[in-house]
């Protein structure tokens, strides 16, 4: 941690022309607000979820149906076994990026608005 208090007291020097103490401590202040706000957001867990292959694909494919499926129909979209499935799903409702919907034996799965709009703006970041 010294070296990237020497560091930083490097650049605020060259931002500021000279640099104190204060100054260091007031940037770490700034810093250390930024980085409560943007970790404390809950914006992580839909990337985290999306982190596992089984998780991603299977979200993927309801964005890109843009139908409900049952579960039984998502299992043949993936290796693993049906319990794996159910839980993987079960991920992405908890994450925000499926709905689940039950039709007496039945569980159907959605998209949601959330995840539609990660994988298109995904998809926008490739074209650039």
């Amino acid at each position: 941690m010294a070296g990237s208090a020497t560091r930083l007291e490097r650049l605020l020097t060259d931002e500021l022309g000279d640099c104190c103490a204060a100054d260091v401590e007031a940037r770490r202040a700034e810093l250390d607000a930024l980085a409560d706000e943007a970790f404390a957001s809950g914006v992580r867990a839909p990337f985290a979820v999306l982190g596992n292959e089984t998780r991603y694909r299977l979200a993927r494919a309801l964005t890109v149906d843009g139908t409900e499926r049952c579960v039984c129909e998502l299992e043949a979209l993936v290796d693993v076994s049906e319990s794996a499935v159910s839980h993987a799903l079960a991920d992405l409702v908890d994450a925000g990026l499926a709905s689940r919907r039950k039709d007496g034996n039945w569980r159907y799965y959605e998209s949601t608005a959330l995840a539609d709009g990660l994988f298109a703006a995904a998809e926008r970041g490739d074209d650039a």
